[in-house]
C-alpha cells in the first residue's frame, strides 16, 4: 500500500466553509468562543465535508474485533474466550456499546478482523484475516500483508458508511490484550519508556502489571521496530483491530466523513494513521481522556483536545458515543440559535 500516494488522495481542508462555520458560530447570541472545544470540532467538520451546513446523523460506530496472541494468563485477567462472547452480544445489539448507542442514536457495527475463533452469528461479519495475531513476544505480530488486509478494511468499512448516509462515525474495539499491544506501539511511536505508558488495562494486579511491561520490554527488544516508521511499528507490535481502526481513521479523510477517537486503542490507531498520512487528521474528533497513562500522551501528540474527563476505560467504543449527545446540542446552537441581529443587540463581546 503506497501511503504516500494515499495521502495525496485525500482533499484538503475547505478552509472557506472552515470560516463560513466560525463566522456563524460568532453571530450567534452567545459570547463569542463560549462552547470552547465543541465550536473547534463544528469548525473541523465544516472545513472536512465542504460545507458549513453541519448534520450528525445518522451515525455509526465501528467496533473492530480481534484477539491478541501476547494475552497469556498471567498478562490478560479476562478469558480471552470473552472476545468472541461480546462481539457476538454487539451483533445482537445486547453489548454496552449497544445500551448506550441507542441512547445516543447511533447504529453498531461489529467485525470480526481476527479473532481466535470464527463466529457462528451472521451479524458478525468481517475479514477474519487470522485467527489472532502472533505472539509479540517471540516475534511480529503479524505480516505486512496481514496489517495492509486490516488497513484496507477499514477503510473499505468507511466507504460502506459513506454509501449508507452516515455523517459521523466512532470508533471502536473488542480484544483481550489490546492494552498490551497499544502500550507497546505508544512506548516506540513515542520514544518512552514503557513504564510510563502502561497501565492495568481490565484490573491487572501489581504483579501482573509488572510482567505486562516486561512483556512490552520484551517485545520491543526482539522485534526492533522502526519508531520513524509507524507502519514498521504497527506491523511487529499492533493488534488486527488497531489496524483496521487505523483504516477507519484514513477512510474517514478519504471519505469527508468525521470519526470519533475513543479510548487508548483507538488513539494509538488514530496516531498510526496521522504518522502514515498526515492528511488524515483532517478527520480525527477526540471524546474523552482514557483512564490509561498514555491516553493523554497520544492525544497531545495527534493534537486533539477531549471533552470528556470522566476516567473511563469501558472500551467498544464507549467514550466515543458519549461525546455523541454532547455534540449535539454544540450543532443544536449552531443550526437553531437566534443571533445577535436577529434580537437586534451587536454581535460580539465575551460578557
Amino acid at each position: 500500500m503506497d501511503f504516500n500516494k494515499l495521502n495525496d488522495s485525500m482533499p484538503l481542508p475547505d478552509i472557506g466553509a472552515g470560516e463560513r462555520a466560525q463566522k456563524r458560530l460568532n453571530e450567534i447570541a452567545k459570547p463569542v468562543g463560549s462552547l470552547g472545544v465543541l465550536e473547534d470540532m463544528l469548525v473541523k467538520i465544516a472545513s472536512l465535508t465542504g460545507s458549513e451546513r453541519l448534520s450528525l446523523s445518522p451515525r455509526a460506530v465501528l467496533v473492530m474485533c480481534a484477539d491478541n496472541g501476547v494475552a497469556a494468563p498471567d498478562i490478560a485477567i479476562t478469558p480471552v474466550r470473552i472476545t468472541r462472547v461480546v462481539a457476538e452480544m454487539m451483533a445482537r445489539k445486547q453489548s454496552n456499546v449497544c445500551r448506550m448507542a441507542k441512547v445516543a442514536g447511533a447504529e453498531v457495527y461489529a467485525y470480526d478482523v481476527g479473532m481466535f475463533t470464527r463466529s457462528d452469528e451472521k451479524k458478525l461479519s468481517g475479514p477474519h484475516i487470522a485467527s489472532g495475531t502472533k505472539n509479540i513476544c517471540f516475534g511480529p505480530a503479524m505480516t505486512p500483508q496481514e496489517a495492509e488486509s486490516a488497513i484496507a478494511f477499514g477503510i473499505a468499512c468507511v466507504r460502506d458508511m459513506k454509501d449508507r448516509g452516515m455523517n459521523l462515525l466512532a470508533t471502536g474495539e473488542m480484544g483481550v490484550g489490546n492494552t498490551t499491544t497499544s502500550a507497546a506501539m505508544t512506548a516506540v511511536l513515542l520514544k518512552q519508556k514503557a513504564e510510563y505508558v502502561t497501565g492495568r488495562g481490565s484490573g491487572l494486579s501489581d504483579e501482573s502489571l509488572l510482567r505486562k511491561i516486561q512483556v512490552i520490554k520484551e517485545a520491543i527488544a526482539i522485534n526492533q521496530p522502526n519508531p520513524d516508521d509507524a507502519f514498521d511499528v504497527l506491523s511487529k507490535l499492533g493488534g488486527f483491530d488497531i489496524a483496521a481502526m487505523c483504516g477507519v481513521f484514513l477512510g474517514g479523510a478519504i471519505y469527508r466523513i468525521p470519526v470519533l477517537i475513543d479510548g487508548l486503542i483507538s488513539a494509538a490507531a488514530a496516531l498510526t494513521a496521522l504518522r502514515l498520512c498526515p492528511r488524515s487528521k483532517s478527520c480525527m474528533l477526540a471524546s474523552h481522556v482514557s483512564a490509561e497513562p498514555a491516553g493523554k500522551l497520544l492525544l497531545d501528540e495527534i493534537g486533539v483536545s477531549p471533552v470528556i474527563h470522566a476516567n473511563m476505560r469501558l472500551g467498544e467504543g464507549t467514550g466515543a458515543v458519549s461525546m455523541m449527545p454532547i455534540m449535539d446540542m454544540a450543532l443544536a446552537i449552531y443550526n437553531d440559535m437566534l443571533t445577535f441581529s436577529d434580537i437586534g443587540m451587536q454581535g460580539g463581546g465575551n460578557t
